[in-house]
This record gives structure tokens, sequence and C-alpha cells, in this order.
């Protein structure tokens, strides 16, 4: 049964750092590193859809910053045109749908902090021709837009440009991601949005008390939106223990999230740094530990996508129904973006 549910679903993870590892080969090597690295780990998952992240490492920040990601959306287009016939970049919801029905895998490219964009908000309006379709504004510290929740001690909501940008993407029709930022800026973009939000990789604060998690408030607050949290599987977001850092803790945060927001409002982010990280040769991460914990951390079994029906497993064993478990791995996501990109 676990294995056909998860065969016939939408399977759709919302925050896989890939591109990082790609794009940190020559650009002729792109496309091929995808197919033999990345791709059988995705078809072995069952994921259907992928969000794309951009994320900048501190060696570009800050000069460097826009033209890494500006690389790495090119990086993201390369590896999807020399995989044609697996992969498509997504702009909307009909090519979303129109890719898993020929069999492919859907990209989305996303922006995690919109690196090297600052308060030049107009800027948001360029990356979406690129591809971009969701976003965040902040990581761990302080961006020109908001604070990450690394700073949750100021206290301080968005900037006038972060509000600036969140009214920009919403014109645009891009999805507004909460995943990393500040407490107070959480509550911010609650009071401010007029379209759904979403969180692409954060846990339940009430399991786990790390700033990177959302408190049941604000995990009400985004289904409020009609948005939806897809959990993180990152091992030390999970649990404070390394004995604690197991499958089951994550299914304790998937329902405790189901508990507080709806099942129609959870999905999956799972952060597989650690296979990122062996993916990266120093000196690009040697001795880079910018969360406080153990980046090569994971649950055994979940390093990286192919894990992925262990999830479905896991939720069917605790005696979910099909039809929610369909919606977590998938599903409500799959709908989120397909009326959110209409």
């Amino acid at each position: 049964m676990t294995i056909a549910l998860h065969q016939r679903a939408v399977v759709a993870d919302t925050h896989n750092d890939l591109l990082m590892a790609v794009s940190a080969r020559p650009p002729g090597q792109w496309a091929s590193f995808f197919r033999e690295r990345w791709l059988p780990q995705l078809v072995e998952g069952g994921v259907n859809l992928q969000v794309l992240p951009v994320f900048i490492d501190d060696q570009y920040r800050p000069e460097g910053a826009l033209r890494q990601t500006l690389r790495m959306i090119e990086c993201a287009h390369v590896l999807a045109e020399g995989n044609a016939g697996q992969v498509r970049i997504c702009l909307d919801a009909a090519e979303i749908d129109r890719a898993l029905d020929e069999d492919k895998i859907a990209l989305v490219i996303a922006l995690e902090s919109m690196p090297g964009l600052d308060a030049d908000v107009e800027l948001i309006s360029t990356v979406h021709r690129l591809g971009v379709r969701v976003a965040s504004i902040a990581h761990f510290g302080r961006t020109a837009l908001a604070d990450g929740s690394g700073e949750d001690a100021t206290g301080s909501g968005l900037t006038s440009h972060g509000v600036e940008a969140l009214r920009e993407m919403e014109r645009l029709g891009m999805a507004f991601d909460v995943s990393h930022l500040g407490a107070s800026g959480v509550v911010h973009v609650l009071e401010l949005a007029t379209k759904p939000v979403m969180a692409t990789h954060s846990a339940a604060r009430a399991l786990r008390d790390h700033h990177r998690n959302l408190t049941d408030d604000q995990l009400r607050g985004v289904a409020g939106t009609g948005g939806v949290i897809c959990v993180n599987f990152f091992a030390p977001f999970l649990a404070d223990r390394e004995e604690d850092m197991t499958i089951d803790r994550l299914l304790d945060h998937i329902e405790h999230i189901v508990a507080v927001a709806g099942v129609d409002h959870v999905g999956l982010g799972p952060d597989f740094i650690r296979e990122v990280m062996d993916d990266l040769t120093p000196p690009c991460c040697e001795g880079v530990n910018p969360r406080g914990v153990n980046p090569k951390s994971a649950i055994p079994g979940l390093a990286g996508p192919s894990g992925l029906p262990m999830v479905t497993e896991g939720l069917l064993a605790r005696g979910l129904p099909e039809k929610d478990v369909a919606k977590i791995i998938g599903g409500n996501v799959h709908r989120f973006l397909g009326e959110l990109l209409a």
C-alpha cells in the first residue's frame, strides 16, 4: 500500500539546495552532474514537484551575491534544458500540470533571502522574468528587507522596503516564504498579506524550541491565509539530542502541525543539508557552521530525497488516512502553487 500510494500521489519537496552543489561544478558539467548525482535520487524518492532555492554562501556576500544569484538561476535553466526528457522549469500552474501529465519532474525556482537584490525591490520583477516564483526575504541575519530568525531579539518587523517587496510579490503572483524570517517579521507578514503565504522548510517550535521553527500561533496564521507549512527534516531543528533525531520525531512534528494548522495546510520541505554538503568540497564549506549545529546531522535514511517513501510509510503506520497522507506528501503544495501561480 505504501509504495502504491507514494507512486500515484504527487510528491512535492519545497526545499532542496541541490543548486548549490550543481552550480559549484563548471557550467559544462551542470546538466550531466545533475543527471548523474541528483536525478536518480529524485526519481527513487518519487519526487514530482521540486522547488529549487537559490542560496548564496557567505563567500559571495555582499559584492558577488547578485552575480552568483544570476549564475544559479542560469544553472537551473541549463540543467533543465540538458535533461528535458525528465524535468521542466515551470512558470505557472498550467506548466506544472503539463510536466506532471508528461511524467516529468516540475521544477520551480525560488530565492532564499533575495540575495543581492537588497533594497532594489524593482529587481523582484527582473528575477520573476527569469523564472523565480517563490522567495523569502531574510536568512539568519539582517537584510535590507527584514531580520532573519537569528535576530529575533531585535523584535523588528519588515522594513519599508520589505513591505514593498511583499506587495510586489503579491502583484506578480509569487509565493512569499516566511521560513527563516524573524518572529516579529512573521507576525508583520501575516498582518499585511492579502494572498496565501507559505513556509518552505519550518518545523514546530512547540516540539523543538529553536528560532528556526514556527510557534503554534504562527502555524495557525499561515494556514489562515490559505497557505501551507512544509516541514523541515533537518535533524537539529527537530530535536536537541542526537538520539532523538529519528523518523518518529519528524512524524511527531508533522502530526503536530496537522493538529494545529489542519491537514490541508501541511507539506514537506526536507532541506537535505548533508547531501548538499557532501557534494561541496573545501574551501567552500570546511569549518562553516552558520546554524550553530552540525550541518551534516540527518535522520537515518533521510539524508536525501531517495528516502522520502519512509515518510509516507511512517504516516500510514500511524493511522493517517491515505487521502490525508497524499495531501501532506505533495497534494497540498500542488494545490497551493496551482492556485497562486494560476
